[in-house]
């Protein structure tokens, strides 16, 4: 990020003043994101399809509608994510055994150097994030995510 995209540390545009805490969390995403794409370039990866290869690594196989609806994407965006890492032999299409209409995506055996390479970067990226923060702060920190997490998973925060 150079000079002048995005206000300093600290900073809150007026508008936001209702919402410092909102604001603080787009700013971190934003920039977590941006660290995320860097470390992930390293290994031929674009942002998020390490996260479809390790729902494929944690849960086998998966219909490409599921992987759709699991990530709240649409089929389109699904099958050029499902094609790009075909190309590179990281998954492979096949047909579903019990719905010939379904294709199943499957981890290739060649994603296995890549999944100890996602792994390497997560980590990376986690000693980024947290940076001098004691175990009892993460602990804390993680804690209260979860909890913004849930509030904002309530019906009554979709009203």
């Amino acid at each position: 990020m150079g000079t002048g995209d995005t206000p300093g540390e600290g900073e809150l545009p007026e508008t936001a003043l209702g919402g410092p805490i909102s604001y603080a969390i787009v700013r971190l995403g934003r920039i977590h994101r941006l660290r995320a794409a860097q470390l992930l370039r390293e290994a031929g990866l674009h942002t998020s399809q390490e996260l479809l290869m390790m729902r494929l690594w944690d849960s086998g196989p998966q219909r490409q509608v599921d992987l759709a609806a699991w990530f709240d994407t649409d089929s389109a965006s699904m099958s050029r994510t499902v094609q790009r890492l075909e190309r590179a032999g990281y998954v492979r299409r096949v047909p579903d055994p019990d719905d010939r209409r379904a294709t199943l995506v499957e981890p290739t055996p060649a994603s296995l150097a890549l999944r100890r390479e996602v792994q390497r970067i997560w980590t990376e990226l986690e000693r980024l994030t947290v940076g001098e923060l004691t175990a009892e702060q993460q602990r804390a920190v993680l804690g209260l995510l979860r909890q913004m997490e849930s509030s904002l998973l309530e019906p009554s925060a979709a009203e």
